[in-house]
Formats: C-alpha cells, sequence, structure tokens
C-alpha cells in the first residue's frame, strides 16, 4: 500500500474527468446528449483495451459472471451519464458538480432500500443535511415564479439530479457486481454497454459534428478512459475510504474551469448548499470507515486462533 500514491491517482483522475466534463460542455449547445455518450463511451474503450493488455488483465477484463449484472448497471450508469451530459448545456459547470455530489446520498438511501444495508441515525442525518444542501442549491433554478433564472435553468438543474439518482443507483449495481466481478471487467462492459445503449438516442437527432466538436469529443472519450483507469488503480494503493473524499476536489477544479474558460461566477447560494452536501458526504465516507473498521476486528475476533 502506497496511500500517497494513491491519493495523487485519485486526485489525477477527478481532474481529467472534470477536462472531460468541460469538453462535453462546449459542445453541448449544438451535440445531444446521447451523441456525446456514445463518444465518451466509445473512445474510452481502446485505452482501457491497451490497459488491460499492459497489465495482463485482459481475458479477466472480459470475463462476465453475471452479464445481465452488467446489463443493468449499464442501463443505469447510461442514464446518468446522459443526463448529467444534458444538464451541461443549461448549468455552469460548478453547479453540475455540486448537483451531481448528491449520488452518494442516494447510495446510501438505495442501499437500505434494495441491499438490505443497516443505515443508523447518524447516516440519516448526514443524507438529510445533504439534501438540505442540494435543495439550497437548488433553490435559485426552481422558484421560476419567484424571480427565478427561468425554465431553462430549472429544466437543467433537474436533469441533473435526475442523473444523480441514477448514478446513486448504479453504485449500488456496482456494489452487487464486486462480488462476482473483476474491476476490469465492470469498466470495461460499462463503456461498451453505454456505447450500444447511446444508439437508442439517434432518433431524436444526432448531428455530424464539425471539426473541432470532433475533437472534443473524441478527446472527451480518450480522457474518460485515462481517467477511469487512474481511478481503479488509485484504490490497488490506497484504502477506498482514504482516497474517497478527493471526489471533492472536483469542486476546486469545476470553479476554476468554469471561470477561467467560460466566465461562470458561482453565487454564494450555491456555494453554501455546495459545502453543505460536500459535508454530508465526508460524514457519510468517515462513518464508512468506522463501519469498516469494526467488521474488520469482529471478524478477527471470530477467527480461531491456532
Amino acid at each position: 500500500m502506497r496511500p500517497l500514491h494513491g491519493i495523487a491517482l485519485k486526485i489525477g483522475s477527478v481532474l481529467i474527468f472534470i477536462v472531460m466534463s468541460a469538453l462535453i460542455k462546449a459542445t453541448a449547445d449544438r451535440v445531444p446528449a446521447g451523441e456525446a455518450v456514445f463518444f465518451r463511451s466509445f473512445f474510452a474503450m481502446p485505452v482501457i483495451l491497451v490497459w488491460l493488455i499492459w497489465r495482463r488483465e485482459l481475458r479477466v477484463g472480459l470475463r462476465a459472471a453475471k452479464p445481465m449484472g452488467h446489463v443493468w448497471r449499464g442501463l443505469v450508469g447510461t442514464l446518468a451519464m446522459g443526463l448529467g451530459f444534458a444538464g451541461l448545456a443549461y448549468l455552469p459547470l460548478p453547479e453540475v458538480m455540486a448537483l451531481g455530489y448528491a449520488a452518494p446520498l442516494m447510495t446510501v438511501i438505495f442501499a437500505a432500500m434494495f441491499l438490505g444495508e443497516e443505515v443508523r441515525a447518524f447516516r440519516i442525518s448526514a443524507v438529510i443535511l445533504g439534501l438540505v444542501g442540494v435543495l439550497i442549491v437548488l433553490s435559485p433554478r426552481l422558484s421560476v415564479l419567484s424571480g427565478g433564472m427561468g425554465h431553462r435553468e430549472a429544466f437543467g438543474a433537474v436533469l441533473v439530479l435526475g442523473g444523480a439518482v441514477f448514478a446513486g443507483l448504479a453504485q449500488v449495481f456496482i456494489r452487487k457486481l464486486v462480488m462476482t466481478e473483476a474491476t476490469a471487467a465492470i469498466v470495461f462492459y460499462f463503456s461498451l454497454t453505454a456505447t450500444l445503449l447511446s444508439f437508442v438516442t439517434l432518433p431524436f437527432g444526432w448531428v455530424w459534428p464539425t471539426a473541432p466538436e470532433a475533437a472534443l469529443l473524441i478527446g472527451a472519450g480518450l480522457l474518460g478512459g485515462v481517467a477511469q483507469i487512474l481511478l481503479t488503480s488509485s484504490y490497488r494503493h490506497a484504502d477506498a475510504s482514504l482516497v474517497a473524499p478527493f471526489d471533492y476536489a472536483s469542486m476546486i477544479f469545476a470553479l476554476a474551469i468554469g471561470y477561467l474558460v467560460f466566465d461562470e461566477v458561482p453565487t454564494l447560494v450555491m456555494m453554501a448548499g455546495a459545502s453543505l452536501v460536500v459535508g454530508a458526504g465526508i460524514l457519510i465516507i468517515w462513518r464508512e470507515r468506522r463501519l469498516g473498521l469494526e467488521r474488520a476486528r469482529q471478524r478477527k475476533a471470530m477467527t480461531p486462533q491456532g
């Protein structure tokens, strides 16, 4: 275990994912979200395949013990990606990131509903705190009748929040998949499934991208593959509970890119709500780590000593 190396890989993956989102956003006014999903997924696959070959894990990466599990994970994950990409056309990049932070809160709720995980008062309180933060971020967008920002922004906020809900559900499917599937297989088959599902949106008006748009979209796909590899590799060098909080570094990168590239200035309301959501997420991660340590001690105590 090399924790500092793992943290560096995690931060690198977060930064690249934000750059990828910025590339998608730069094309979002003309390129439909389903088409963006295609480029993001299809052009990530060669990067992932080269990585698997280099690590001599290609056979593992192509082996699927439960194919339908990958299909369901791919379906909800693709919906999450498509809704998030669609929201980029309507909202500033930092606001999309802030609303996306609702996904871990949704995971706690869905894990209790579908996996039978016990959720006690601490995590329930953290989820409520995070949802209050989400409502604060949403409030200017949804108060159309009382002088809000308008229907366009409200629609974008609903899209992004819907994407966060599906992203939280996708994490529940991943929790089930990791019991039988290799991480490499989960990564590869998600990209493959998302690529295939993106064609469902063809009748809704794909466009022929200009050369600059095609370059941005292909770049987004390649960067998405690289970011996924860095993310996966980070967990090889450090515990998940250690590197998980660095997901929230994305807000710093989103604020910088949003301001420098898209001339987006965050509001105090958005920052206040985002702070609550981030705080709730860190509390949940901290609690998960404590519970994991307790379970490990219990297993050790029950192991016969010889």
